[in-house]
């Protein structure tokens, strides 16, 4: 039988994971000016998937 612990820190892997890719966007764009914006973005529409990719393109842009 798997211990406790054991699923415990699974789960707490799996959240780790998910959350570091659904906050991609933002960790792509920590060095752009405009972070805090590309970081309002991703929280409120990551969800979906066209405002995940848009945080992800927005990032992923030159700064001017």
């Amino acid at each position: 039988m798997i211990e406790h612990h054991a699923v415990a820190i699974f789960w707490t892997i799996v959240l780790g994971l998910s959350l570091m890719f659904y906050f991609l966007p933002t960790i792509v764009g920590l060095r752009k000016r405009n972070v805090l914006a590309i970081f309002v973005l991703n929280a409120l529409l990551g969800w979906t998937f066209l405002g995940w990719v848009l945080a992800l393109v927005w990032a992923c842009t030159e700064d001017y």
